[in-house]
């Protein structure tokens, strides 16, 4: 799935839940679950935290620096692995 193919998936699932409340509490009672079910594939070893942002609090996600790879990452991009553009690595 592509950047704007991801971006798509998740403002339908917000707008799911704000239209399902039950959908809602499910994505975050279990959002692993929840995501597969929806079609939502994840990389094994991956997991989701879901919060909601209220009147009284705000959460600020802070994405992964550009820099900041596993040393698996960088074995895999110095034997030659290429990426394509919809892969979580920046760079």
């Amino acid at each position: 799935m592509n950047q704007a193919q991801q971006s798509n998936k998740q403002d339908q699932m917000i707008a799911k839940c704000w239209s399902d409340d039950s959908f809602k509490q499910q994505l975050l009672a279990d959002p692993v679950a929840t995501l597969k079910a929806e079609g939502v594939e994840l990389p094994a070893g991956v997991s989701v935290k879901v919060l909601e942002n209220t009147a009284q609090i705000i959460h600020l996600v802070l994405p992964v620096r550009a820099t900041d790879l596993s040393d698996a990452d960088l074995d895999a991009v110095a034997g030659g692995k290429r990426f394509n553009p919809g892969d979580s690595f920046y760079f």
